[in-house]
């Protein structure tokens, strides 16, 4: 059974930082690529960041380009964010996203069940 488990979210002030985690079990994990996808609260699914199987392909979208940071390792089948100088609103459900390939392009197939972040002073 596939499963993605998101960590790591919590209530944060302006300026601070978080590092979320998405721990995979019950895929290759190295073989897929992961997005970290966002939804505000009121408001649509907001893509934040992808990347591809190796590592070696990021892309972010550009409201958190140079204060956030995707990363993975496949020996611990755990996909990273690190989230830094967040903003209010930076604030939604985190979820990890797997795609159907090894490059970020295609629908996903599978979520997680998301992990809060808030950011409030």
């Amino acid at each position: 059974e596939v499963q993605l488990v998101e960590s790591g979210g919590g209530l944060v002030q302006p300026g601070g930082s978080l590092r979320l985690s998405c721990a995979a079990s019950g895929f290759t994990f190295s073989s897929y690529a992961i997005s970290w996808v966002r939804q505000a609260p009121g408001k649509g699914f907001e893509w934040v960041s992808a990347i591809n199987s190796g590592g070696g392909s990021i892309s972010y979208a550009d409201s958190v380009k140079g204060r956030f940071t995707i990363s993975r390792d496949n020996a611990k089948n755990t996909l990273y964010l690190q989230m830094n100088s967040l903003k209010p609103e930076d604030t939604a459900v985190y979820y990890c996203a797997k795609y159907r390939g090894s490059d970020y392009v295609g629908k996903y197939d599978y979520w997680g069940q998301g992990t809060q972040v808030t950011v409030s002073s």
